[in-house]
């Protein structure tokens, strides 16, 4: 007969020492893994014993949940879908696609053909630099891109890490069951599922950033704290419960919202049009009133 594991709840541990408590948590952890089959939802409870037990905090609980997700998710998950892919085309000489490159600030560009939109290859940033100090540099589309690598929608993140790192390429171009093009991937994408957000100083400098596009639309990071948000459009949140306008927003959903999903609150319409999987990033303001 199997024996239950001993428990290794805080309330049964209060006043032993730090290295007892490691040692009875390894104990049930053995015990656990010896005598009885575990899930990924039974994994998960033990690592939350044990930051509850303060022998992992919240961060490393967060990455290894995180992790145990990943294995189960597909490119489709994480991919940047077509519509929002920053491309250069073939037929198109430096001065037209450099300021569009230059927004951006990413590294890597899918080249599509002009007329049917196929993904020819891919270019890299860094292959500019030398048009950039020589305006007698015969800049070369076809001889600097480099070669496509295609993946379907349902390859999983952990295949294709492993590819990444076997075959040292940091994109690839997503393709549906017709063999259209879906979106693309990078190795960014894949990390940011295990680590979080990886920022670098271009994003923190967008994240400070409210734009207005149209007479009474604005494009508002969702990080922005109630106090400035409140100077730029005159109005009156109150930051009892969340700092951000985005903890606003996801307050009056009461859940986690999709993309393109919107609230109106108190006169003005949010439109969530980034996000990951555990934080809104953007938001779409309209003024309604």
């Amino acid at each position: 007969m199997i024996e239950e594991p001993p428990s290794t709840s805080p309330e049964s541990n209060k006043g032993l020492g730090f290295f007892k408590k490691i040692r009875l948590f390894l104990r049930g952890l053995y015990k656990r893994v010896s005598y009885t089959p575990m899930n990924q939802k039974e994994l998960s409870g033990v690592l939350k014993e044990a930051e509850e037990m303060n022998l992992i905090d919240k961060n490393i609980l967060d990455m290894m949940e995180e992790t145990l997700e990943f294995s189960s998710m597909q490119v489709r998950d994480v991919m940047i879908p077509r519509p929002q892919m920053i491309v250069v085309r073939h037929n198109e000489k430096p001065k037209e696609f450099l300021p569009r490159i230059i927004d951006s600030s990413h590294s890597r560009f899918p080249v599509v053909d002009e007329d049917s939109e196929e993904v020819k290859g891919i270019l890299l940033a860094k292959e500019l630099l030398p048009f950039g100090f020589s305006s007698n540099y015969d800049f070369n589309l076809e001889k600097v891109m480099r070669p496509v690598n295609f993946i379907p929608e349902s390859k999983k993140l952990d295949s294709l890490l492993e590819e990444f790192r076997k075959k040292r390429y940091h994109m690839a171009i997503v393709v549906d069951e017709y063999g259209s093009v879906s979106g693309l991937v990078t190795i960014e994408d894949i990390l940011e599922e295990i680590v979080g957000e990886i920022e670098d100083e271009t994003d923190i400098d967008e994240e400070k950033q409210i734009l207005q596009v149209s007479d009474n639309e604005y494009l508002v990071p969702a990080l922005t704290e109630l106090e400035d948000f409140n100077d730029q459009f005159n109005t009156e949140f109150i930051a009892d419960d969340f700092d951000t306008i985005g903890g606003i927003v996801l307050k009056e959903f009461a859940r986690f919202p999709a993309l393109n999903e919107s609230v109106d609150i108190n006169g003005y319409k949010f439109t969530v049009v980034s996000a990951s999987r555990r934080q809104i990033k953007k938001l779409r303001v309209k003024v309604t009133e």
